[in-house]
């Protein structure tokens, strides 16, 4: 099981047309452990799902911690929970902070592009490069007006925005020509999967260090026409699990009683990574980066597979 904190919803505000923000305080009032800029947190809701949500506040407060949560007219219980069912002094427990979309505060220039609820991670980089001293460029992209949440922060915090209406403009934000004008600068996305599609195709002749993006979903893989089964090691217990074509490793060693920390599901969060110790894995996830991948020393079980046939793992 994984540490888990106990929390109390005590502010729920709306954002926007189907945007809330949700203020998260320890029960006993204390200090939450520190965050980082771009981080989340997984939300182990009462109605038993467990989502993953980006931390909005400034990564300086440790008595809070806000997450953005937008209405997904395809949520599977999260969102849709939240919008219609969660109320202030709800009790529940959440998950340590994790980031797997990290901020280089060494970088000469900061560009961050957000689409709708995207804007939430860059929130919290806003804040921590405000404090800096830094002049971060902020590009944030929505259907329409009622969708924008956060202006008045934005407003109050970033130097210099751009809000680009699709509605308006009748065209999705040009990150091709955004890249071009920031020849030197860090590139942060967040946002629906067309945006982060476009952003990959503008970025993909920069270094990768200069390149960051988080998913909301997984990203696609393709996949071979038939699957194969393989075999799982947990180095620590020695035992040895049968992963059938139809089954992922995190499923069938959480069904085993093995303590793995699952999610998403989806290879988007990163709870569930965990060291690989031989075997070369099949990643199909969207949290590694093309050399983290290469290198084969983690893996994510929810979603991720064998190509050697057997997998040993540090668990």
């Amino acid at each position: 099981m994984p540490d888990l904190l106990r929390v109390r919803a005590c502010v729920m505000k709306w954002e926007a047309k189907d945007i809330v923000s949700l203020e998260l305080r320890a029960l006993d009032e204390g200090p939450l452990p520190r965050f980082t800029a771009g981080s989340h947190i997984d939300l182990h809701l009462p109605s038993g799902v467990v989502r993953s949500y980006s931390l909005s506040n400034d990564p300086a407060e440790t008595d809070r911690y806000v997450v953005g949560i937008a209405r997904d007219a395809a949520s599977r219980g999260g969102s849709r929970y939240i919008h219609e069912t969660l109320r202030i002094g709800a009790e529940f427990d959440i998950g340590r902070p994790r980031n797997n979309f990290e901020l280089n505060e060494t970088a000469q220039d900061h560009v961050l592009i957000a689409g709708g609820i995207g804007i939430t991670p860059m929130m919290s980089m806003m804040r921590r490069l405000h404090a800096l001293g830094r002049r971060p460029v902020l590009y944030y992209a929505v259907r329409d007006h009622s969708r924008l949440a956060f202006s008045r922060e934005i407003d109050a915090i970033s130097r210099e925005h751009v809000y680009h209406i699709d509605s308006e403009t009748g065209t999705p934000l040009d990150i091709a020509s955004i890249v071009s004008v920031h020849p030197d600068a860090d590139f942060y996305c967040c946002g629906p999967a067309p945006m982060l599609a476009a952003f990959e195709d503008a970025t993909a002749h920069l270094p990768e260090e200069r390149v960051h993006l988080e998913r909301f979903a997984a990203a696609p893989v393709v996949k071979p026409d038939t699957e194969a089964g393989f075999e799982v090691e947990c180095a620590k217990s020695h035992k040895i699990f049968e992963i059938s074509p139809d089954e992922s490793i995190g499923d069938v060693l959480e069904a085993a009683g093995v303590p793995v920390a699952l999610s998403c599901r989806e290879g988007i969060c990163g709870s569930c990574e965990t060291r690989v110790l031989s075997g070369v894995p099949e990643h199909r996830d969207s949290v590694l980066s093309k050399s983290e991948k290469e290198s084969n020393k983690t893996m994510m079980i929810c979603v991720s597979r064998c190509r050697s046939g057997k997998l040993v793992l540090d668990l």
